[in-house]
C-alpha cells in the first residue's frame, strides 16, 4: 500500500492538545491522527457497509 501525504489546517490550540493526547498515548501526532482516521472509517463501514475503492 502506497503512503501518501496529507496537509491540514488546524487551530494552534487544538493542534497542542492533540500533541499532549499523543503523547500521551506515547505515539506521534501522525500516528496518533492516523488511528482516529481508522477508527472513523472503521465505524462509517459498520454502519454503512464497506467502503469499495
Amino acid at each position: 500500500m502506497a503512503i501518501k501525504s496529507l496537509s491540514i489546517r488546524i487551530e494552534e490550540n487544538l493542534l497542542h492538545k492533540l500533541h499532549a493526547v499523543s503523547n500521551y498515548e506515547g505515539r506521534s501526532a501522525n500516528s496518533q491522527i492516523n488511528i482516529l482516521i481508522r477508527n472513523c472509517v472503521e465505524k462509517f463501514e459498520e454502519e454503512h457497509g464497506e467502503i469499495i475503492i
